[in-house]
């Protein structure tokens, strides 16, 4: 009888791997198959193609276009991609200290960090660097940012276009440290006010550096600014969830076709306090990180969420060594709130007809509850338990800083009217003027249609014949949009100030200004400082 048994145990396992070994020698032969292709592809074309090519180069745009047929974040990572890599997750390197744009051709600076290198050398927000030591960065294709990195103390000659004058400068590099909470402040009525704009390996600490020297400034509630925040270290959104909940409490959870990446992370230490009211501010860019925080604070009722809905990512990925120094960040599972909410919105295994992920109706979307029976609804992304109008932002808004309009027009009134940093009616027309500029297009949907529809007609060679008909068409469509620029005149009188402010006070400024100004702010003080309102909320 045992023999039997023994005998129907091996044939059972037997079968499996042959199932197993069948599947994987299929899948093992297709992988084989594809590689063997393209590497004989490759080397065809090295060796015939009639000038020379670099090889690093193409493998490197080959690996990078495939990987974005996946989703945005499954990437590959080049050396210098790694470095840049490591840089975001721990918020130190050693450089000039400023945010910098390419764009045609043309390095941009579009914010000086106070205090650091650039900002000590005389470097201000919209000077266009033409030339780094000896090397002209019009023909340069490598990443520029590594040209104004190097070690401690070291210098680079920076030629640059300020206002059209040809300029240059000495920069010593430094080290710069980019806080993960650049800015807290005991508000009014006892109400702590922390920014948090990234999840590096010193969010947690720096939080709860803040968190406790607000307390002991007297403050009894607490708001959490996550605005702009687009996510970043998991652990460290965990620890910070931890500060105002019990340990052990279940944060997020990942889930994936591949069983060992299906995880349920808990806190795990002591909570600093349990009881003090707390506000959480999103908007449209907080994502990933920002979105477990909100999303668990929400579903726990721990906290009121206020703002926008959050962009929705909620792909998890692993960074995964590859040989000679390179990685692949692979998308591995999705994210889930305690409620059981899927943060993603885009579900890029759908595509629309023009290629485009598919995203939830509202119709599509499911409920959940959350700790005390509230209902909230996935479909991507965190719902604030209070929506604020001014949170969200018009297409036509969205545009004009997308293009660069709001920056460049709020770099040329910077200098016309230094130390000011307000937007008058008249400065609003002349706005209006500068933007009609060809460079600052705003390529809307109805404005790329009609460019298709104009291609296909110069293809059918019938261009000629309903040219008149398309002027009309895109003189209308350029008079709308111009009477959507008045309509949101607020919106983009309050981008063009923002950008002025930081100008002449730094982003510190900004964060003072918003204390005093900004609609969210007010609402979560509001909120905060009505008990009654805040307890109704978490009901």
């Amino acid at each position: 009888m045992r023999l039997f048994k023994k005998h129907y145990i091996i044939t059972i396992f037997a079968v499996a791997f042959l199932f197993i070994g069948a599947s994987f020698k299929n899948d093992f032969f297709e992988i084989a198959k594809q590689i063997e292709i393209f590497t004989t592809m490759f080397k065809t074309v090295n060796q015939n193609y009639v000038d020379e090519t670099n090889p690093g180069e193409l493998i490197d745009v080959a690996i990078k276009n495939m990987l974005s047929e996946l989703d945005p974040y499954t990437v590959f990572f080049n050396e210098q991609d790694v470095v840049r890599f490591k840089i975001n997750n721990t918020g130190e390197y050693t450089g000039i200290g400023a945010l910098i744009q390419r764009k045609d051709g043309i390095i941009t600076l579009k914010e000086v960090y106070k205090g650091f290198a650039a900002d000590l050398a005389g470097l201000k927000a919209g000077d266009e660097i033409f030339q780094i030591d000896d090397i002209n960065l019009k023909e340069y294709k490598e990443d520029t940012s590594q040209l104004l990195r190097g070690s401690k103390n070291s210098t680079v000659n920076v030629q640059y276009t300020r206002q059209g004058k040809k300029l240059a400068t000495k920069v010593t590099l430094k080290e710069v440290e980019l806080k993960a909470v650049p800015y807290y402040q005991l508000l009014d009525n006892s109400v702590g006010y922390i920014v948090l704009t990234k999840f590096t390996e010193t969010a947690s600490r720096e939080t709860r550096d803040a968190l406790i020297d607000l307390k002991n400034q007297g403050a009894q509630k607490i708001i959490l600014d996550l605005r702009g925040n687009p996510g970043g270290l998991l652990h460290e959104a965990i620890n910070i969830c931890n500060f105002f909940v019990p340990k052990n409490e279940v944060i997020v959870t990942t889930k994936s076709k591949n069983e060992k990446h299906n995880q349920t992370y808990r806190t795990r230490n002591e909570p600093i306090d349990l009881e003090i009211p707390l506000a959480v501010i999103v908007d449209g860019k907080s994502a990933s990180a920002s979105e477990i925080v909100s999303g668990a604070l929400q579903d726990l009722d721990r906290a009121v969420v206020i703002g926008s809905r959050s962009f929705g990512k909620g792909l998890v990925q692993r960074p995964l060594n590859l040989s000679y120094g390179t990685q692949v960040k692979v998308t591995i599972s999705r994210y889930y709130t305690p409620s059981g909410r899927c943060i993603q919105a885009l579900d890029y295994s759908k595509r629309d007809a023009n290629g485009k992920a598919v995203k939830k109706s509202k119709d599509e979307f499911n409920a959940f509850k959350t700790k005390s029976g509230r209902t909230v609804y996935d479909g991507g992304g965190i719902q604030p338990d209070v929506e604020i109008a001014e949170s969200k932002t018009s297409s036509i808004t969205k545009a004009l800083v997308d293009n660069n309009a709001v920056f460049d027009f709020a770099t040329q009134l910077y200098y016309q009217k230094p130390n000011n940093a307000s937007v008058s009616d008249a400065d609003f027309t002349a706005f209006k003027t500068f933007v009609k500029q060809d460079k600052y297009k705003l390529n809307t949907a109805t404005e790329q249609a009609l460019e298709n529809v104009l291609e296909k007609a110069k293809k059918d060679k019938i261009d000629d014949v309903i040219a008149a008909q398309y002027k009309q068409l895109e003189q209308a469509v350029k008079a709308s949009e111009e009477n959507e620029i008045v309509k949101y005149k607020k919106e983009i009188v309050k981008e063009i100030e923002e950008e002025l402010i930081i100008r002449n006070q730094y982003r510190e400024g900004l964060y003072n200004f918003y204390t005093k100004n900004n609609s969210e702010i007010s609402k979560a003080k509001e909120i905060l400082n009505n008990s009654a309102q805040y307890s109704n909320l978490l009901k």
